[in-house]
């Protein structure tokens, strides 16, 4: 017997400052979610699973229109069998206000208290606690039922875990905790990065179905769980993405050989992306050269050429320097200029006031696209931040001396 357990199905989810783009067709994002949560329909019926889990996050936030609830149930009618679903925090009970009546075979976990749903023919026992709101500080998982002695019992739980900070706090727990608690199988959403926790039971994220920035980039699909005996002895990741995501450092020496290294990072990610789409970030790396940081757009070219030559389809979301000045001009001409930034960063009063600049910044970017930020919410990433701003000051200014 098998089962399909996914997460953070994020369904419409805007790609965050991608529609607007001109150069990128418009086939490649329209619907991406959608088509991603289809493929993984599709695995669940190949597969012949017994039911499938949604552990939260199925919505990206309130519907624009029904279209979102009926696209749904349409894949729940086609799937015909059993799906457990929980609400996470993007798809609290507080936070979707449009509604439509569930499809017969999905079963929804309670928002006021932990809820067992049984497969009796099968033996199996699900516990879980829907989100009531989008902010959720307590454990849930403290709230679980006990495990029912003669059944397999899976937990289906939305949670950052004890993450460090990857991702925003909700139902924050212990995974050791989660581990005493007797179950065979928990089911974890929230996390979009696939982590395996433990396997004596098995404590899984298995990651959002459809990576939507560079962030979230590499392999994006559901975990598909085989059963023996009563006993969980297989957990399988399978990608369902429709498009990859990958981060191409090529080192951005000056010479004959760049286009040529910049090719081999681009057929390595093709071979990884499995014969999907590409978007891609360059980032150039080593010393920095005269000219790189107005050529972008002949670079992203590079890009495309690549992988035209390879076979493939890469699309250029952006082009990063990650250089270093000449050995030289550090030394010189730019050290009292970094000694001065560094300064202005080690100002606990400027600090602060820097970080509530970002806050700030933050609180004005519409909920969908806060995903893909990397602004600094702590003195330590701002730090980070600093010493990377330095970076890319420095090498324009590099690039900007004469030869």
């Amino acid at each position: 017997m098998k089962f399909l357990h996914a997460a953070d199905i994020h369904l419409d989810s805007p790609m965050a400052g991608l529609q607007a783009r001109g150069d990128l067709p418009p086939d490649l994002l329209r619907d991406v979610t959608r088509r991603a949560f289809a493929a993984m329909i599709d695995l669940a019926i190949a597969e012949d699973v017994a039911f499938v889990i949604i552990a939260g996050d199925l919505y990206d936030g309130d519907w624009k229109d029904f279209s979102t609830g009926l696209f749904f149930a349409a894949q729940m009618k086609r799937l015909a069998r059993p799906c457990f679903l929980l609400r996470g925090n993007h798809d609290a009970r507080s936070v979707i206000t449009k509604d439509l009546s569930l499809p017969p075979n999905v079963r929804e976990f309670s928002t006021r208290t932990c809820q067992t749903h049984e497969l009796g023919e099968l033996g199996i026992v699900l516990h879980g606690h829907s989100f009531p709101n989008r902010a959720v500080p307590e454990d849930l998982s403290l709230g679980y039922a006990e495990p029912r002695h003669g059944w397999l019992n899976i937990g289906v739980l939305h949670t950052s875990g004890n993450d460090p900070g990857e991702h925003e706090t909700y139902a924050p727990c212990d995974p050791g905790m989660l581990r005493l608690k007797g179950y065979d199988y928990w089911a974890l959403g929230h996390i979009h990065q696939r982590q395996v926790l433990a396997e004596r039971p098995w404590i899984v994220f298995p990651g959002n179905i459809q990576g939507r920035h560079i962030r979230e980039s590499g392999a994006k699909g559901c975990s598909l769980v085989t059963v023996e005996d009563g006993q969980v002895v297989a957990v399988e990741h399978r990608a369902v993405d429709m498009l990859r995501w990958a981060m191409l450092e090529v080192e951005a020496a000056e010479d004959s050989a760049l286009s040529r290294r910049i090719a081999e990072a681009v057929s390595a990610a093709l071979a990884a992306a499995e014969d999907r789409p590409l978007l891609a970030r360059l980032v150039l790396t080593g010393e920095a050269t005269p000219g790189l940081a107005s050529d972008a757009e002949r670079l992203a070219a590079e890009c495309r050429n690549a992988a035209i030559e390879a076979g493939g389809e890469v699309h250029v979301e952006a082009v990063r320097l990650r250089t270093r000045p000449s050995r030289s001009l550090a030394a010189g001409t730019l050290a009292p200029l970094r000694a001065a930034f560094e300064a202005g960063l080690a100002d606990p009063t400027r600090v602060a006031a820097l970080l509530a600049e970002m806050a700030a910044l933050r609180a004005k970017v519409p909920a969908p696209a806060r995903d893909a930020l990397d602004l600094p919410q702590d003195a330590e990433a701002l730090a980070r931040l600093g010493a990377e701003a330095w970076e890319l000051a420095a090498a324009a200014i590099a690039a900007e001396q004469p030869a």
